[in-house]
């Protein structure tokens, strides 16, 4: 009977701290992503809470890759972002949870440090948790295109 209240409180408690844990908290944390097109790994970018609970995108780590020299500014850029050390700059911004899908963030923007454009953006993630797919666009879901990137293993921003 004591192992039985013993099992069920555990649970309890296990359960407690699942609902208790925000859905964005699912995307936080560090991504590689992925090239779509060379499918090499680009930089680690960590998803954190803004100040005003949004969700936001900071590069902490760009990687070199073959026959690719990284830039090091933001020469493309626009307006805050313009000549802003690519490591380091916040590239996804204004990011939420769609209350309809809690497995998706909505309503934010990313910028291209490569051509300084701006995209709006959505992103999903896989049923594990462990791969999220992004899908920047203009005006339009329709008129985009999709990266996935992968989740980082504890805070490992090595590449």
């Amino acid at each position: 009977m004591k192992q039985a209240i013993w099992i069920f409180s555990a649970l309890g408690l296990v359960a407690s701290t699942l609902a208790a844990a925000a859905p964005e908290d699912r995307f936080l944390g560090n991504w590689r992503t992925i090239d779509d097109r060379t499918g090499f790994t680009k930089a680690i970018v960590n998803f954190a809470k803004a100040e005003d609970g949004t969700i936001q995108g900071t590069i902490v780590k760009v990687k070199p890759r073959p026959g690719y020299t990284a830039k090091q500014l933001c020469q493309k850029c626009p307006g805050e972002f313009k000549d802003k050390p690519i490591e380091g700059l916040r590239i996804i911004w204004n990011m939420k949870v769609d209350p309809k899908r809690p497995d998706q963030l909505v309503g934010g923007q990313v910028i291209d440090p490569l051509s300084g454009k701006i995209y709006s953006l959505r992103t999903w993630l896989n049923a594990d948790g462990k791969r999220m797919t992004l899908r920047g666009y203009v005006s339009v879901s329709a008129l985009g295109r999709n990266q996935t990137w992968v989740r980082a293993e504890g805070n490992d921003t090595s590449l």
